[in-house]
């Protein structure tokens, strides 16, 4: 039987859209927009976002997942399939990259093709909600700057702590509460003056990473998320700040 979970946010609810408040189900439209809008050039704008970092950080969850090739790996919100890379490239087992937006799960799918990795790893269109896969069917999860995307967030968890096999390990990527007050001030001049300036000039659609900032302020800090992961089910819950709290890369297992 299909453990699914059944708390789904519900149609006349409503959720953030970076600091608007809109109906759950549009703000899963807006997103597909935003993403729609940006997924040609949703890697250029990460390294010039980032300045590269997020390469790092992605390493970083990475060495923190061990990969071997007797374990199977399902990145949720993969999108062009960075971690998936990662996790075949270091030995890991065979990756499902599973995103909403076809946009993005075809152009993960075409970087594969250039890059020889047409072995190994599937690609699923999908909801974080409601994953296309079956209980207990995998060995590690991970989300990677989605998880503040999503609308339903404790309902996407519950799923991913589903397929999760007993033993399996979740890490969570995703920006958080600075915890270096000056970096803090600096961070907020860069994200909401020149972010939306570069997603202008570079990807043609400054109000996308205009809603990107937002999400990123709005998203729980990283002991709310902490409990969050843990009324999902998951045990063992800890995190770990990157770069003095931009990021944080959060731990949980199926116990």
């Amino acid at each position: 039987m299909t453990e699914r979970t059944t708390d789904r946010a519900d149609p006349s609810e409503t959720a953030d859209f970076g600091f608007r408040t809109v109906d759950a189900d549009e703000k899963r439209h807006l997103v597909r927009g935003v993403f729609d809008s940006v997924a040609s050039r949703y890697d250029l704008m990460n390294d010039l976002m980032s300045g590269g970092l997020h390469r790092l950080w992605k390493r970083e969850c990475m060495a923190m997942l061990r990969p071997s090739a007797d374990r199977t790996l399902l990145d949720v919100a993969g999108g062009t399939g960075d971690l998936a890379f990662l996790w075949r490239r270091k030995g890991g087992g065979p990756a499902i990259v599973c995103d909403i937006n076809a946009g993005m799960v075809a152009h993960g799918r075409d970087r594969g093709i250039d890059r020889g990795m047409l072995d190994g790893i599937e690609w699923l269109c999908g909801d974080a909600e409601r994953l296309p896969l079956p209980d207990r069917s995998v060995d590690a999860v991970t989300i990677a700057f989605g998880l503040r995307n999503v609308t339903g967030k404790q309902a996407a968890l519950a799923d991913m702590h589903r397929v999760l096999r007993p033993g399996g390990r979740f890490l969570c990527l995703e920006f958080s509460a600075v915890s270096v007050p000056l970096l803090g001030d600096l961070y907020d001049r860069y994200s909401f003056a020149i972010l939306p300036r570069i997603g202008e000039m570079v990807a043609g659609d400054g109000d996308a990473y205009r809603y990107l900032v937002e999400s990123i302020r709005r998203f729980p800090p990283q002991p709310e998320l902490a409990d969050t992961m843990r009324a999902a089910g998951f045990g063992q819950v800890t995190w770990r700040d990157l770069t003095g709290g931009i990021v944080a890369l959060h731990s949980g297992w199926r116990l």
